[in-house]
C-alpha cells in the first residue's frame, strides 16, 4: 500500500519571486503547481490536502480497490446532471412528448461524459483545476470577462437548485413554508453541510452518495408506481426519432442538451480529480459509472411523465384534482390547452393521479437533488473565483462570498414571485446558461489540446477533430434556444438589446475559438497569440527582480538527487558549497 498525494505531475516550473523584502517566496507556472496556494493557507480545506490509499497491483489491468479508490469525484460530477433544472426539464419533456425525446437525453449524457473526461484529464495531468489554467494563459481583460460569465452560470444554476429546494419545503410543508421561507432555511442547511469536508473526504463524498441514493429510491418509486410502457421506453431512448412533433418539442430537445451539459460542472470537475497513477483510466471508468446512474433517474422521471400525463389537457387534471379534493384544483384552468407542468405543478399532479404518497416522495427527491446541486455549485462558484481571481481569502470569507453572490437574486426572486408562476423565470436562467456553455467548453477543448500544458498527453487528432466537432454542435444547437427564447418575447427593445449583446458576445467567442484553432494546430493564425503549442512555455511575464529556474524533465531531477549530490559532497565539500 503506496499513499499518493493530491498534487503530483510529469513536470514542474518553478519560479523563485525575490519580493523587496529580500523574503522568497515559491509559485508555480502554468504547468503545475504542488498544491493550491489557498489551499496551503487553509487548513480547513481537506479535499485537496487529504491522501488517498491508492492499491498497487502492478500485475493486474483493472483492480476494482483501484476503482474503488478513485471513486468520489465523478459523482460529485454528476449531482450537476441532477439538478432541479434538470429534473424540470425531464418532467416537461415527458409531458410534452412523450418518450420520443430520450435518445436526446441519452446522446447528452453521452457527450457530456466526453466533455467531462477532458476535465478531469486536464486536472490529472496538470494538478490544476480549469480555472487556474485560464488564470494563466489568458490575458487579464479575458480573463476577467470569461470569470464574469461562468459566475452568471453558476448564479443562473444555483438560483434553480434554491427554487427547488424551497419548493420542495412548500409541498412537503402543505404550503405553510413560503417559498423565501424555504430559500433561508436552504441557505442555512447549506452552510452546515459544506463544513462536512473539514471531517474527511471520503465522508463528504458518502453524503453526496447518500443523496443520490434517496433520489434514486424516491424517482425510482414513481417509476415503480406509474409502470411506464417499457417497450416504449427502450424505443424513446435507442431509436432517435420524433413522430408528430413540432415546434414545442424540437424547443424541449434543444432545452433537454441546455440543462444537462452546465458550464459551471466542467470547471468543478477539473478540481475534484486527484493526480495519482492510472488517475486518467479510473477517473473514467468511475465517470461512466456515475454518469450512468443519473441518467438512468432522469428517465425514471422523463417516464413517468410520459406514460401519465402525455397528452393531457388542463381539464382533465382539473377534474381529477377535483375528484380528489386538492386543495390545488385551481392551478389548472377549465380548458383544453395541453397540460404544462414544472417542478411545483408536477408534484401537485402526481398527488392527484397517485395519491398523496406520490406528492410527498416527489418532494423529497426534488428537495435531495436541490441541497446536493446547491452544495456541488457552491464548490464551483469556490474554484472558479479563487482560480480566476487568485484569493487568498480564509475559508468561511470565500464560502459566504460565493454563497452570497448566488443567494441574493434567488431570495429576491423568492419573496416577490409567486411558487405557482415561476416556470417563465426557468425559462430565462436555461437560456443563461446556454449562453455561457462556450466559456467552459472551448477553452477545455484549448488547454487540453496544447503540448505546453498536457506533454505526452494532449488530445489525438481524433480528439481534436471530434471535440471540435461536439463543441460546434452544442453551441449551435443552445444558441437555437437563445434565438428562439428572444424572438417569443415580441418587444422590439428587446430586439434590440439582444442585438447589441449579441455583437459582444459573439466577438468574445472567436477570441476564444482564435486561440483554440492555434491550439488545434492552425499555426498560420497565431499572430500575437499567447496560446501556443509549443513544448514547455511560461506564459506570465515577470519583472526585473524575478529570477526563474529552467524546467527540468523529472527523471534528470532524479538522477541529480541520487548521483550528482552525494558524489559532490563526498569528493569536494568546496563545489557543494
Amino acid at each position: 500500500m503506496e499513499f499518493k498525494t493530491t498534487r503530483l505531475t510529469s513536470r514542474i516550473k518553478k519560479i523563485i519571486y525575490v519580493q523587496d523584502n529580500g523574503v522568497q517566496t515559491n509559485q508555480y507556472s502554468s504547468i503545475a503547481p504542488a498544491a493550491s496556494p489557498v489551499a496551503q493557507e487553509d487548513p480547513f480545506t481537506t479535499y485537496f490536502e487529504e491522501k488517498v490509499p491508492i492499491p498497487e497491483n502492478v500485475n493486474q489491468i483493472f483492480s476494482f480497490r483501484k476503482l474503488w479508490a478513485f471513486t468520489g469525484p465523478g459523482f460529485l460530477m454528476s449531482i450537476a446532471y441532477l439538478d432541479p433544472g434538470n429534473i424540470e426539464s425531464d418532467l416537461q419533456s415527458g409531458a410534452v412528448a412523450g418518450f420520443k425525446l430520450l435518445w436526446v437525453l441519452l446522446g447528452s449524457t453521452i457527450i457530456g461524459l466526453l466533455l467531462q473526461r477532458l476535465a478531469a484529464r486536464l486536472g490529472v495531468v496538470t494538478g490544476m483545476h480549469l480555472a487556474e489554467v485560464c488564470n494563466r494563459q489568458y490575458p487579464t481583460v479575458p480573463r476577467v470577462i470569461l470569470w464574469l460569465m461562468i459566475e452568471l452560470a453558476i448564479i443562473g444554476s444555483d438560483m434553480q437548485e434554491v427554487i427547488g429546494c424551497a419548493i420542495a419545503l412548500n409541498l412537503l410543508s402543505v404550503g405553510r413554508i413560503p417559498l423565501w421561507g424555504g430559500v433561508l432555511i436552504t441557505i442555512t442547511d447549506t452552510f452546515v453541510f459544506l463544513f462536512l469536508d473539514k471531517y474527511g473526504l471520503r465522508k463528504l463524498e458518502a453524503f453526496f452518495g447518500f443523496l443520490i441514493t434517496v433520489m434514486a429510491v424516491s424517482f425510482g418509486y414513481e417509476y415503480v408506481l406509474v409502470n411506464p410502457n417499457q417497450g416504449g421506453v427502450l424505443k424513446g431512448m435507442f431509436v432517435p426519432y420524433c413522430a408528430g412533433c413540432g415546434s414545442q418539442q424540437l424547443e424541449q430537445a434543444v432545452g433537454i442538451v441546455g440543462a444537462v451539459i452546465m458550464p459551471h460542472n466542467i470547471y468543478l470537475h477539473s478540481a475534484l480529480v486527484k493526480d495519482v497513477k492510472e488517475a486518467n483510466k479510473y477517473f473514467f471508468i468511475e465517470s461512466a459509472i456515475a454518469l450512468f446512474i443519473s441518467f438512468l433517474i432522469n428517465v425514471f422521471v422523463v417516464a413517468v411523465f410520459a406514460q401519465a400525463f402525455y397528452n393531457k389537457t388542463n381539464m382533465d387534471v382539473n377534474a381529477e384534482c377535483n375528484a380528489t379534493g386538492s386543495p390545488h384544483t385551481d392551478l389548472f384552468p377549465l380548458n383544453n390547452d395541453t397540460l404544462q407542468v414544472d417542478i411545483y405543478k408536477g408534484g401537485i399532479v402526481l398527488g392527484c393521479f397517485f395519491g398523496p404518497a406520490a406528492l410527498y416522495i416527489w418532494a423529497i427527491g426534488i428537495l435531495a437533488a436541490g441541497q446536493s446541486s446547491t452544495m456541488t455549485g457552491t464548490y464551483s462558484g469556490q474554484f472558479v473565483m479563487e482560480g480566476f481571481l487568485n484569493l487568498r481569502w480564509s475559508r468561511f470569507a470565500r464560502v459566504l462570498l460565493t454563497r452570497s453572490i448566488a443567494i441574493t437574486p434567488t431570495l429576491l426572486v423568492a419573496i416577490f414571485q409567486d411558487v405557482r408562476h415561476l416556470t417563465g423565470m426557468n425559462d430565462f436562467l436555461n437560456v443563461l446558461q446556454s449562453m455561457q456553455l462556450p466559456f467552459a467548453l472551448i477553452p477545455i477543448l484549448t488547454f487540453t489540446s496544447l503540448t505546453s500544458i498536457m506533454n505526452d498527453f494532449a488530445n489525438g487528432l481524433v480528439w481534436k477533430i471530434s471535440g471540435g466537432i461536439v463543441i460546434l454542435m452544442v453551441c449551435a444547437i443552445n444558441m437555437y434556444f437563445v434565438v428562439v427564447y428572444v424572438t417569443s418575447l415580441n418587444s422590439v427593445l428587446y430586439y434590440v438589446l439582444a442585438g447589441f449583446i449579441s455583437v459582444a458576445y459573439l466577438c468574445f467567442i472567436l477570441y476564444l475559438v482564435w486561440h483554440c484553432l492555434i491550439a488545434l494546430g492552425v499555426s498560420c493564425l497565431d499572430f500575437g497569440s499567447r496560446v501556443r503549442n509549443q513544448p514547455a512555455v511560461l506564459i506570465e511575464e515577470q519583472s526585473d527582480t524575478r529570477y526563474h529556474l529552467e524546467s527540468l524533465e523529472e527523471e534528470v531531477l532524479d538522477f541529480i538527487r541520487s548521483h550528482f549530490i552525494p558524489w559532490q559532497r563526498n569528493s569536494n565539500p568546496e563545489i557543494s558549497k
